[in-house]
């Protein structure tokens, strides 16, 4: 196995997406053709698909872009130490010991404010970022100076990246002016902690309304659009997520700036993690596929991976509670 195409490598040094002036030319010319969307996000499944030694290269790969997940009211420190651990080590070392690979690691950890400076203990010299959720997730409906200082708090506390909610409210009423001037105080008051703007594209309504609030969520400085908190009715979704990444590809190509992009909620099964990557390859390319620019916001996924890795290994399915987050 290529080992090159697996290992986790170091955080590439990417200019960092510094934003523009709000261009509502270029917001209002954004439209969205949904029955050709839906019929490209329709064939990917079917057209593109790796087997054996291929298919565990890139399950590897999906490994190293997870950001592992609790997002629980009953989130405990024992929980979120148990998270950190299986954060540290995705995969047991002899399935990377048959697959003739080295350590790897998760993209990064993912917890709500409170569980900030435990996560950051625990993940102390791993190089693991802690990402907290931020701004009233998941509705994102406390007050404006409260969802400010949410993010502040959380910087303080260690947090590296900060996944902040937009209010939906902008976006179904076009008030794009108004999602511009919040997303930027979000980046502000998040400094040099990088921020992932989820727009909840399930309760946006249109996919032309999912295309111009990433535009305007990556004008206004974000460093990754998301697509969901993972607790609205419909999540994380092909179509959508072909939208975000072709604004995405246009955003780069006018400003030759590289935004990342994060599918959340529903992602579940190995197969599917598959499908979005061979998605993001085709229409990003490569450079898009490492996990500065590239995450899955999952808790069960990785256990679905792991699963199907001891398979190739041995031939047989395990039970799930063999791969357990601790």
């Amino acid at each position: 196995m290529d080992k090159t195409a697996t290992t986790q490598l170091p955080l590439a040094v990417e200019r960092r997406n510094d934003g523009m002036a709000l261009d509502l030319d270029w917001v209002r010319g954004v439209q969205a053709n949904t029955s050709a969307i839906e019929r490209r996000a329709a064939t990917l499944p079917a057209r593109r698909s790796v087997k054996k030694d291929y298919q565990a290269a890139w399950l590897l790969k999906a490994i190293t872009c997870i950001d592992l997940t609790t997002l629980a009211g009953d989130d405990t420190p024992g929980r979120v130490r148990r998270l950190c651990a299986k954060a540290r080590h995705p995969v047991r070392g002899d399935l990377l010991t048959a697959l003739d690979m080295p350590p790897i690691t998760v993209g990064a950890v993912c917890v709500y404010h409170d569980m900030v400076s435990m996560a950051v203990q625990n993940l102390a010299g791993s190089g693991i970022p802690v990402a907290a959720v931020s701004t009233g997730f998941p509705a994102g409906l406390s007050p404006f100076h409260l969802r400010v200082e949410e993010i502040r708090e959380s910087v303080k506390a260690g947090a590296d990246e900060i996944d902040i909610v937009i209010s939906r409210r902008h976006v179904l009423t076009q008030n794009w002016q108004a999602l511009y001037d919040e997303m930027r105080a979000f980046r502000e008051a998040c400094g040099d902690a990088h921020v992932k703007a989820i727009l909840a594209t399930g309760e946006l309504g249109t996919l032309r309304n999912v295309a111009r609030a990433s535009l305007i969520c990556m004008m206004a400085g974000a460093d990754f659009i998301k697509t969901s908190t993972g607790k609205e009715p419909v999540n994380a979704t092909l179509p959508v997520t072909l939208v975000m990444i072709r604004a995405i590809r246009d955003y780069y190509q006018r400003t030759g700036l590289r935004v990342g992009y994060k599918p959340a909620g529903g992602i579940s099964k190995a197969k599917d993690a598959l499908v979005y990557l061979a998605m993001i390859k085709e229409e990003l390319g490569d450079r898009w596929l490492q996990p500065d620019l590239f995450r899955f916001g999952a808790s069960s996924l990785l256990g679905d991976i792991e699963r199907q890795l001891e398979h190739h290994v041995t031939g047989a399915y395990s039970a799930a509670w063999r791969h357990g987050m601790g």
